[in-house]
């Protein structure tokens, strides 16, 4: 008898270590919030990028509120493919998945939200 219980006092602590060793950590970037960011942003075949106002880095897009492209469509004829506007949208800033063409970039800029885009570029935003 006293065997049985030594076997089930074991396995029970068995069972609770191996359930709490496989909890995932939660994903803190999830919850996060989208923030507001502006910069330029720039559409041709094979590169979508975006510099955010007053700094040099670059960053691939994705565009998952899908009005990015197809306003950036409207507001840029199609000879001017290529051609740099001013945006303003809603997103998050993500590390690159390696193996996909945004790998070339450190980060990815995730579009959530399209708030303006202009052919205008402010002062402040060169």
């Amino acid at each position: 008898m006293r065997l049985t219980q030594q076997h089930l006092l074991f396995w029970t602590m068995i069972v609770i270590a191996m359930a709490t060793s496989c909890k995932s950590k939660p994903d803190t970037n999830a919850d996060e919030a989208p923030a507001t960011i502006k910069g330029l942003y720039t559409f041709e075949p094979g590169a979508k990028t975006f510099t955010p106002c007053g700094k040099s880095s670059q960053f691939w897009v994705v565009d998952s509120s899908a009005q990015l492209e197809l306003q950036y469509s409207q507001t840029i004829n199609f000879e001017q493919q290529g051609s740099t506007v001013y945006v303003e949208i809603e997103g998050k800033i993500a590390p690159s998945a390696a193996g996909t063409e945004a790998a070339v970039f450190d980060s990815t800029l995730v579009v959530k939200k399209l708030i303006k885009i202009t052919k205008d570029i402010p002062a402040d935003c060169k």
